[in-house]
């Protein structure tokens, strides 16, 4: 099993809602920072659940963000759940494990550096060490609330501004502010603060569980306007979340990455589409993502809190309860890693495949081997193969959110690529 099986990369902070107020378009819900006792051994559900009602206390950060540290003292357990966040240190190189993907990236920001994503606390440190550019801020949109905040504050022209100028300024990785705002759990409530979450899905926000939201503020899919560099999602409901809805939606808009020059394709780079993957397969049905990575917890005191260091549940005893709910006695552990490998190395298989076609277009360009249009019918269904190979690579669960679109993305990606090489032929 390779490392990217291993590691999984889980859902930002969240928990599950109650209701749905306003904030800037999206709020709420409940379950933060609760107080009750349980006899020690039990099983913690909800409705051992009382939320906490606190008065914020006054921001320290330059910014007015409400910090992790000016939080602490009021929520100790969820502050120090959160630091321990710091255990996830493994950097993964994809670079080094898939290296057709240096060829599949040609041209790109990723086949020059492809880490694993860390802990939360490490965001900060490791957007600034990549080695992929970053001229302007926009690219700090999910790694700070600071940055967040900012973009609430001036709005969109925070995006443009220099990447060193605004990074200078940060005090903090993801934090509280992320998915709580200033108010961070009074009551319960979460809030959306990300303003482009209310700009793409407005009132059909109120129709994903907040938990989710929460974390897919920015577990998505996404891309930057063109001008502005504001981040969007390219969709605007639950039903346009998927992968084949989302590609007609930037073919429509005219929209790429980046165009490569040996094969001349205008390509797209699937960012992490967590969310998307989730929603349309069976467990969103039951679950949200504070109940697989967010482990209900009792300190010796009685309180009862949402952990809010963010794993995998094949890592943690408690979160693996909520599996075997469904899947009864079965060895979680093992089944789900059985998923993984499956996913990973058919991934592998076709990512090959992908970049046998890629340089098979390549030389049919450099030769002048067909005419323009034919290599037009060729370069877009390399687009469509290279969309749908990456939609399914770069979703972090490995084929656990939603193994059957993992499957479905694998098999459309090599369909096209298949349809090419016989263009090519």
């Amino acid at each position: 099993m390779g490392n990217k099986t291993i590691l999984k990369s889980v859902c930002a902070a969240a928990v599950v809602a109650v209701s749905i107020v306003a904030l800037s378009g999206i709020q709420n819900g409940s379950d933060v920072m609760f107080r009750a006792k349980k006899p020690a051994g039990q099983q913690l559900t909800r409705e051992d659940i009382e939320s906490l009602h606190v008065t914020a206390p006054e921001p320290s950060a330059p910014d007015g963000t409400v910090t992790a540290e000016d939080w602490k003292d009021i929520y100790p357990y969820q502050a120090a759940s959160m630091a321990a966040n710091e255990e996830n240190s493994l950097a993964v190189d994809y670079l080094e494990e898939s290296p057709y993907l240096v060829n599949i990236y040609e041209g790109y920001g990723f086949a020059k550096d492809y880490m694993s994503a860390r802990g939360h606390n490490y965001d900060l440190e490791d957007i600034h060490a990549t080695e992929r550019p970053h001229p302007t801020a926009n690219c700090l949109t999910c790694k700070t609330p600071n940055f967040t905040k900012l973009v609430n504050d001036i709005g969109v022209d925070a995006y443009t501004m220099d990447f060193e100028e605004v990074y200078n300024s940060l005090t903090e990785p993801i934090s509280c502010y992320n998915c709580h705002g200033n108010d961070a759990g009074n009551g319960g409530k979460i809030t959306i603060t990300h303003s482009y979450v209310a700009k793409c899905l407005g009132d059909e926000a109120g129709n994903i569980d907040p938990s989710v939201l929460s974390c897919g503020q920015c577990h998505i899919e996404y891309y930057f306007r063109e001008g502005t560099k504001e981040a969007a999602m390219p969709y605007s409901s639950v039903e346009e979340m998927t992968p084949a809805a989302i590609l007609a939606y930037y073919d429509e808009i005219g929209f790429s990455d980046w165009t490569q020059e040996s094969t001349g394709a205008q390509l797209l780079k699937a960012q992490h589409p967590e969310m998307e993957t989730f929603l349309s397969g069976k467990h969103a049905g039951l679950l949200n993502c504070a109940d697989c990575h967010m482990a209900l917890m009792q300190a010796d005191d009685g309180t009862v809190y949402h952990s809010h260091k963010w794993v995998s549940p094949l890592e943690d005893e408690k979160l693996l309860q909520v599996c075997v709910q469904c899947h009864g006695d079965r060895d979680m552990a093992s089944y789900v890693h059985s998923i993984q490998t499956e996913i990973t190395e058919r991934e592998t298989v076709v990512g090959n495949e992908l970049s046998e076609m890629k340089d098979a277009l390549a030389e049919a360009v450099k030769e002048a081997k067909m005419p323009e249009e034919d290599l037009n019918r060729v370069r877009k269904l390399y687009r469509e193969a290279q969309w749908y190979f990456d939609f399914c690579y770069v979703e972090n669960s490995e084929g656990a959110h939603n193994s059957a679109l993992s499957k479905e993305c694998l098999n459309t990606s090599e369909n096209k690529i298949s349809e090419a090489m016989a263009l090519l032929a």
